[in-house]
């Protein structure tokens, strides 16, 4: 089949979208899907300036998000390379329904990663939810490209002795937040730290990474600056347009930003 151009994102909704790649074409996905627990995009939670958040999170009723979750993950499977790999994003609320579709579409679950971050939402009745899931999956972990040395060498050693190659592939990531200031934003976002270190250690220059859930762009953004080509669909227009923006001009960049 005639795939789509690489090197460009698109308004669609991936489920249109991702049958109109070709097998085998990606080299590595990274995602973070919505959410399912009626996210309240302009609620004032992370010290955001409400006015700048942009309209139209587009969220997934709880009823359906098992069969959303297995639709996306059975057109993804398809279209990863059997030596690629796939990092996904998700919350608490609906890891099992993650977990579960993972399992049926036969993708195989290489780690469950904790991503922590340096503050959540304030609570009065349950302790604060202060990180986000990522499980990196593959589907085949023999061919499966992984670079262990790729951001510190293996004799590397902290000022303590420590080896740092260690500490940087254990399985809690703490990585701050990241935010823009004085400028739009979308209410949700993975670190530039965070999407560098995955591309480090699960990919290779001009590799082709898909987000088929695009956001702001950072998934793009971040691989073109890594020298990774790169896909994205993005079903809000004006998410879109602000992830086209980023990816066309050093307005939005990721050294733009602040970590808080």
């Amino acid at each position: 089949m005639n795939s789509l151009p690489i090197n460009q994102i698109y308004n669609l909704d991936c489920l249109v979208g991702l049958p109109q790649l070709a097998d085998n074409l990606v080299d590595l996905v990274i995602t973070d899907p919505p959410f399912a627990i009626d996210f309240k995009a302009h609620r004032n939670n992370y010290h955001r300036t409400q006015e700048r958040v942009l309209e139209g999170y587009n969220e997934i009723p709880a009823t359906q998000y098992y069969q959303f979750t297995l639709d996306w993950m059975r057109a993804v499977y398809r279209v990863l390379k059997n030596s690629g790999s796939m990092y996904v994003f998700s919350g608490w609320n609906n890891l099992k329904a993650i977990l579960m579709a993972l399992d049926e579409v036969g993708f195989i679950t290489v780690n469950h990663i904790i991503w922590q971050y340096q503050f959540g939402v304030v609570t009065r009745r349950r302790f604060v939810t202060s990180h986000y899931h990522c499980l990196y999956v593959c589907k085949d972990d023999k061919l499966r490209k992984f670079f262990p040395f790729a951001r510190y060498a293996k004799s590397s050693r902290t000022e303590q002795g420590r080896s740092l190659h260690y500490h940087d592939k254990e399985d809690v990531w703490y990585i701050k937040r990241e935010y823009w200031t004085g400028y739009h934003k979308t209410p949700t976002k993975l670190p530039a730290e965070l999407i560098k270190k995955i591309l480090a250690y699960s990919s290779s220059e001009g590799d082709i990474i898909l987000d088929p859930f695009l956001g702001s762009g950072q998934v793009a953004v971040v691989s073109k600056m890594l020298k990774r080509q790169y896909l994205g669909f993005e079903i809000n227009p004006t998410y879109y347009n602000f992830a086209r923006e980023r990816l066309e001009s050093d307005t939005y960049l990721p050294n733009k930003a602040v970590s808080k």
